[in-house]
């Protein structure tokens, strides 16, 4: 096979990767998307006399890249340097992560080396969800978020089962078609692999449709308020409106759908971007306007995303990311992006986001990079790494006995780490989000889709509030019951259920990712061991003497 083919077959994974991803795309084709890569390793393999010994690596790199442009070419609208950055570093990582397996399979014989395609792959989504340059927008288990009555068993496994079912078809997949188009074809053979792919597909859709269709939500229902205001992220948010405006804006929308049974009303990720002090919160003017108009509601709860600072005492211990004062000599102060709990007692609840973007709301490696902080991307008006917060704290009404977690924008892309405050005894899940930031692209109804997935995983009903994007609610199943439009100031206004029981998943959570993990270093050691023995039994025979022709 020619060299240029090689690079179409890689370029067509990357393709049908691309076609198959929410928000519009066609889930069926992750079924079979890595098989035009699996045709290129496995010739490479054949031929390795042909082949360095790393050239696998290119071809994969095609095909993430590919990938990667296609699906999330909108973050080059909030961040070029950052856009591409994020293509080529996570295009890099994935074709890392298949040159492993292609290594590996030097060693086994057999198909037996294709088990570690399946945990080399989930080993790289687990790490890359746990590391300080995460971006696990492309876990392969997110392709089914738009097809939700087919993944309801992710309560019990997380996207990675999803990650598992993609890989475990694409190989047999391979397999199939290997064999079909192979010098001598198995007839029986062919059979049993295509009976197997349709089993491995169909039985895990029935199971989820018999738990969509029978499934009943859990708890006690309550009025929630969201609202969308669309103030301008880059020309508004932090600058061109004032204050005071921003929040008349959303109290304004808020009128038309709050009464006296509403119990929670959200507003979007720094909808207070006045940078308040968190011991001076009741004196600002943000606070005086929303006092007053939660007097007529003594029940209501108000749910608000701000830009919050926390002063460090004389003699305190510092954070990591603490940050001096102006010109002042030991004065330091952090700062937040916060997620606020507003009631009519006089305490006020505060959540620190901790899940913080790379570049820009984080510098990663922080320890090593800091002297990089002051190029990291202003996207929410301040440059420099945020506070963050060990714990996954839920907002607590004691009124009504229940908890709600506040999950601010990137946090709600990880399913674990949402799982945690549902393990703190969370009822609701609560995202607030400015999703403005990449224009109307694919960006933010992929990111409203992955919320999907979080209420089937915890099943727990959501309440979204985006500045702009989609604002809405997702009951316990995943269905989507209201939503915004782009660029539409709204308030919304549904009753979803209060859930207290905890699904396998939450009570588990990643295992899917830490079993392979293991498993992905006993194969890589064993390998690495068999590696070595070959080589030295490979010298050994090399410096063996020939016999001379007298010798019998």
């Amino acid at each position: 096979m020619r060299k240029y083919k090689l690079f179409l077959l890689s370029i067509l994974t990357g393709l049908l990767l691309s076609v198959a991803w929410p928000a519009r795309g066609f889930p069926v084709i992750l079924f079979f998307a890595f098989v035009p890569l699996l045709l290129v390793e496995d010739y490479i393999l054949t031929n390795r006399n042909k082949f360095r010994r790393l050239s696998i690596m290119l071809y994969a790199f095609i095909s993430f890249l590919v990938w990667n442009v296609l699906t999330t070419y909108w973050v080059y609208n909030s961040t070029a340097v950052g856009g591409i950055f994020a293509f080529i570093f996570n295009a890099t990582l994935m074709a890392i992560a298949f040159t492993v397996f292609h290594l590996t399979r030097r060693t086994f014989k057999g198909n037996r080396g294709y088990i570690s395609l399946i945990v080399c792959w989930i080993t790289f989504e687990f790490l890359h969800l746990n590391w300080d340059l995460t971006w696990s927008w492309l876990n392969l288990g997110n392709g089914f978020a738009n097809q939700i009555t087919w993944v309801q068993w992710y309560e019990y496994s997380g996207t990675f089962g999803g990650t598992f079912w993609i890989l475990l078809s694409n190989i047999l997949f391979f397999l199939l078609l290997k064999n079909i188009f192979s010098s001598k074809p198995d007839l029986r053979k062919s059979k049993i692999l295509a009976v197997t792919i349709s089993l491995i597909i169909v039985i895990p859709i029935i199971w989820s449709l018999f738990i969509y269709k029978n499934y009943e939500e859990k708890g006690k229902a309550f009025d929630i308020v969201v609202v969308q205001p669309n103030i301008d992220p880059y020309n508004e948010k932090f600058g061109g409106m004032s204050m005071e405006d921003q929040l008349a804006k959303m109290l304004e929308l808020s009128k038309s759908k709050v009464d006296k049974n509403t119990r929670f009303l959200l507003f979007p990720e720094t909808a207070l971007p006045e940078g308040m002090y968190e011991d001076e919160l009741d004196s600002s003017t943000s606070f005086l306007m929303i006092r007053k108009f939660q007097e007529p509601y003594p029940d209501l709860k108000i749910i608000t995303g701000a830009s919050t600072y926390k002063m460090f005492k004389p003699g305190e211990p510092l954070s990591a990311t603490a940050r001096k004062y102006g010109n002042h000599q030991g004065v330091f102060y952090d700062a937040y992006n916060t997620a606020l709990y507003i009631d009519s007692s006089k305490k006020i609840q505060i959540y620190h986001k901790s899940k913080l973007v790379p570049g820009v709301e984080k510098m990663p490696f922080s320890k090593y990079l800091g002297f990089l902080e002051k190029y990291s991307v202003n996207l929410g008006g301040m440059k420099g790494s945020y506070g963050i917060q060990e714990d996954r704290t839920p907002f607590y009404s004691a009124n009504e006995n229940i908890k709600a977690a506040p999950v601010i924008c990137y946090e709600s892309v990880y399913g674990e780490y949402v799982s945690e405050y549902v393990k703190n005894g969370a009822n609701f899940i609560f995202i607030i989000t400015n999703d403005g930031w990449w224009g109307d692209t694919p960006g933010y109804k992929q990111h409203f889709d992955y919320a999907r997935l979080r209420a089937i995983e915890t099943r727990r009903c959501v309440a979204r509030s985006a500045n702009t994007g989609i604002s809405g609610f997702i009951n316990q199943r995943g269905d989507v019951l209201e939503h915004s439009e782009w660029w539409e100031p709204i308030a919304l206004k549904q009753s979803i259920k209060a859930n207290s029981e905890i699904t396998y998943y939450v009570e588990h959570g990643d295992y899917f990712g830490r079993i392979s993990f293991c498993v992905a270093a006993l194969i890589i050691f064993s390998s690495i061991i068999s590696s070595f023995i070959t080589y030295f039994r490979r010298k050994k025979i090399n410096q063996t003497p020939l016999p001379t022709p007298d010798e019998p």
